[in-house]
C-alpha cells in the first residue's frame, strides 16, 4: 500500500512539473517579426491600398511591397516644422517579354489635410520603356512651416502620405508583379525657413476628433497615423534666429559704445577758461 501511494506522489509531482514547463514556454515570448536584431523596426514589406490604411515607415527606413501593376500602393511618415523631405522610389518591372509597351509611373505626397504638395525638384513621374527593368522616381518638397495662413497651400508639420502608382500603360500589363521600394529623408533646414507662430497640434489622423464616450472604442475610427519623430514634435517658437538675434543685439550694442568712446573727445577744450 505505501508502494502505490510512492507511486501515486511521484506520478502527481511530475504531472505538476510538466504543467509549470508548458506554462513557462506559453508565457515566454515568442521572436516577433516585426523587430530586427538590433531591436530597431524591421523594415515594413507591404504597403496601403488607401490613406486609411497607409503603412508607417520613418524617414531613413527603407520599405518594400511586392503589388500587382495598377494597384495604388500608400506610406505615411511624419515631417517636422523645418524639415525638408525627399522620397525616392524604385520600381522593379517585370520581364520584358511579359509587357506589351511602355508604362508611367508616377509618385504623389500629400499632407496631413490630404493637399497634393508639390515638388521643388525630382523626377515626379517617368516612362519607363518596354524593355526597361526598373524604373526610378523621386519627389523633394518644400521645407515644412511652423504655421501658415488659412488661405495658403504651405506644407505643414504632420504626417505624410507617400502614393506610388501606374498612370498610363498598355491595358494587357494590368495586373502583372511589380516590386517597389521606396525611403523617405528629410534634412533641417534652420531658422531662415522659420516663421512666427505654430499649430495647435500636428496635422495627423484623429488628432481634432472628439474623444471616444465610455464604452465606445476608436478602433476603426481614425486613419492610420505617422508616429511623431525622434524627440517629438517642435514646439514651432525655437529656431537659430534667436540666436542670431541675440548676436547680432551684442555687436549693435558694442557698435553704440565704441562709436561713443570715438566721438566723446578727451574732456573740455584747453581753449575754454575755468569757469566759464
Amino acid at each position: 500500500m505505501r508502494t502505490v501511494r510512492t507511486l501515486m506522489t511521484a506520478v502527481l509531482a511530475g504531472a505538476a512539473l510538466f504543467g509549470a514547463a508548458g506554462a513557462a514556454l506559453a508565457d515566454s515570448p515568442s521572436p516577433s517579426a516585426s523587430s530586427s536584431a538590433d531591436g530597431e523596426p524591421a523594415a515594413p514589406t507591404e504597403a496601403g491600398t488607401s490613406f486609411r490604411t497607409a503603412t508607417a515607415i520613418r524617414p531613413d527606413q527603407p520599405a518594400t511591397a511586392d503589388a500587382s501593376t495598377g494597384d495604388y500602393l500608400y506610406w505615411v511618415l511624419p515631417v517636422d516644422a523645418g524639415q525638408r523631405a525627399t522620397v525616392k522610389a524604385e520600381v522593379s518591372l517585370p520581364q520584358a517579354a511579359a509587357r506589351h509597351g511602355a508604362a508611367t509611373w508616377q509618385l504623389d505626397v500629400y499632407d496631413g489635410l490630404r493637399r497634393r504638395q508639390s515638388c521643388t525638384y525630382g523626377a515626379q513621374t517617368r516612362t519607363a520603356a518596354a524593355e526597361s527593368g526598373s524604373v526610378e522616381l523621386s519627389c523633394t518638397l518644400r521645407t515644412v512651416r511652423a504655421w501658415a495662413e488659412p488661405w495658403a497651400n504651405d506644407p505643414l508639420p504632420g504626417s505624410y502620405y507617400v502614393r506610388l502608382t501606374v498612370v498610363d500603360l498598355p491595358k494587357d500589363d494590368l495586373g502583372l508583379p511589380v516590386h517597389a521600394e521606396v525611403k523617405a529623408t528629410t534634412a533641417d533646414t534652420g531658422g531662415a525657413h522659420a516663421v512666427d507662430g505654430a499649430l495647435a497640434a500636428p496635422l495627423v489622423p484623429g488628432a481634432a476628433t472628439a474623444t471616444p464616450q465610455d464604452g465606445e472604442s476608436p478602433a476603426g475610427q481614425q486613419s492610420v497615423a505617422a508616429d511623431g519623430p525622434d524627440g517629438g514634435w517642435s514646439s514651432g517658437w525655437w529656431s537659430d534666429r534667436w540666436i542670431w538675434t541675440a548676436v547680432g543685439g551684442l555687436l549693435a550694442a558694442l557698435a553704440g559704445i565704441a562709436g561713443y568712446q570715438l566721438t566723446r573727445g578727451s574732456g573740455r577744450p584747453s581753449r575754454i577758461p575755468p569757469g566759464a
